[in-house]
């Protein structure tokens, strides 16, 4: 998305910094004064203060004719492209923030805070979750390679490009799982930089533990330095998790599709599709050149089965797509998906992020509890025994279903304050699936517990509310703010 200077000063009220906006918010009690994110967010005024006395410099475009490869003899002396096409790093290039923490730290809330006050002397703005935004470099850099050639050096002039479009750069959930991305990052952040584009990002990680055992990882660590080096690395985590909402009083998710689920179902298509036309018809969405069918439409809500959307071979440009077409999914008939459907399991994850990033609505019907929805009772188990944790005679050790178990996986997607009380409880159970042998990486586990704590929160009466309209939920005012958000996250696409 891509905000004028006009479009700034609208959203920014009096020129307010991020700190005199958190006062607001408390004081409106809007937010919870915290003393740890009190502290973060004075380091978000510090780069306010700075952008305020910043400007950065036109951008200059490089020629098509400085990107291709170099004849001169020099080229075999390390004479090398990105030397001439990539300059220097200007001095005064305010330094950027890296946020990172876990599920619940409050890092979208902070990068709100921050994009939402930023001064009206940052003529453009842009904020995009960070696997839309390489999405589209890739998109973009496969265009150019098309039309110049494949030995042509894209990605200075893709830099200059988006260089163009902000000042400002916030990245939404920064991180490097494809060696695609790792081969460009570092020049493609150097290269913004060297237009004078400010960087702010979020993540999950530390820089150190980005593309962690990725294949060719040592060519990612120059992107990592770079990250270092130019922003501040601000770690969130705070014993606050600042997304506890209560859950609605009926539920959304019901389990298992039975004739009374069904007609909740239908209850719920019909509201959040069309409700003077509910019966459903099928349409078709396009895809960089592939048809997506979409089973069941109504209004502005698809309705698909797990298997008609999970069991194909769709992928995030395919979810992104379809955020931009509907506001509201339901997803029926989904299993329990053991370590044997971990395609599966990754594909929905996929799927789940996508609608949370675009807040889109989604109904849910599932064969298992949700805390069982991605880790059986039996997988659990038998993960604890392989930790060396002696189970036996306990309530875990009797049955499948026991009590105790199911109790401690439902903690899983709560995160329930009483998860800390010690005893059987001790520790987050939430780390507890993010740190068990079931996982095969850091990433992984951190993408499983994300998805429950994000079902969670979709779950909650305040989202699924949010921007209908409801007088009790801020009427019109309500509806309007949530489908602003909404057409920023449908033009995320730059």
């Amino acid at each position: 998305m891509v905000t004028s200077a006009a479009e700034s000063a609208t959203q920014n009220h009096d020129g307010i910094g991020p700190l005199a906006e958190y006062d607001r918010r408390v004081a409106a009690g809007q937010l919870r004064d915290d003393p740890h994110q009190r502290g973060i967010i004075q380091s978000l005024q510090t780069l306010h203060e700075d952008l305020r006395y910043y400007r950065a410099r036109p951008v200059v475009h490089p020629t098509i004719e400085s990107l291709k490869p170099s004849t001169s003899i020099f080229s075999f002396f390390g004479g090398g492209r990105s030397s001439r096409t990539i300059g220097a790093i200007p001095s005064d290039l305010p330094r950027g923030l890296y946020l990172y923490g876990d599920v619940g730290s409050g890092k979208t809330m902070l990068m709100d805070l921050f994009y939402d006050t930023l001064p009206g002397s940052v003529k453009t703005k842009m904020r995009i979750h960070f696997h839309n935004f390489m999405q589209d470099v890739h998109k973009r850099l496969h265009k150019m390679k098309m039309e110049y050639g494949n030995d042509i050096d894209a990605v200075p002039f893709v830099a200059a490009d988006i260089a163009d479009a902000a000042n400002v750069l916030c990245f939404d959930e920064f991180q490097c799982t494809d060696v695609a991305d790792a081969m460009i990052l570092r020049r493609l952040l150097e290269a913004l930089m060297s237009h004078g584009v400010v960087l702010v990002t979020t993540s999950n990680r530390h820089p150190d533990e980005l593309y962690k055992n990725g294949i060719q990882r040592e060519s990612f660590i120059p992107a990592i330095r770079l990250l270092k080096d130019r922003l501040h690395v601000i770690n969130l985590d705070s014993p606050t998790d600042y997304r506890k909402i209560p859950r609605p009083p009926s539920g959304v998710y019901h389990t298992p599709l039975d004739s009374h689920a069904q007609a909740h179902i239908d209850k719920w298509f019909r509201f959040l599709g069309d409700p003077d036309d509910p019966t459903p018809h099928a349409e078709t969405q396009t895809v960089w050149g592939r048809e997506i069918h979409v089973p069941r439409v109504s209004g502005r809500c698809a309705w698909f089965t797990f298997q008609e959307l999970i069991g194909k071979a769709t992928g995030a440009a395919d979810y992104i797509e379809l955020m931009r077409s509907y506001d509201a999914f339901v997803v029926s008939d989904i299993p329990g998906m053991t370590f044997r459907e971990r395609d599966l399991a990754r594909r929905f994850i996929t799927f789940i992020d996508a609608v949370y990033e675009s807040r889109a609505k989604l109904v849910l019907t599932t064969a298992v509890p949700l805390a069982q929805l991605f880790v059986s009772p039996q997988e659990m188990r038998e993960s604890l025994k392989k930790e060396g944790k002696d189970i036996s005679g306990t309530e875990v050790d009797e049955e499948p279903s026991s009590s105790a178990l199911d109790h401690m996986m439902e903690d899983v997607a709560r995160q329930d304050d009483t998860a800390t009380a010690g005893g059987a409880e001790a520790g987050s159970a939430i780390g507890q699936l993010k740190n068990s042998s079931l996982f095969t990486g850091e990433e992984e586990r951190f993408a499983f517990a994300r998805a429950l704590s994000r079902l969670s929160h979709m779950a909650s009466k305040e989202w699924v509310e949010r921007g209908m309209g409801l007088e009790q939920a801020g009427g019109k005012k309500d509806r309007d703010d949530w489908a602003k958000v909404r057409s920023r996250q449908m033009e995320d696409s730059m």
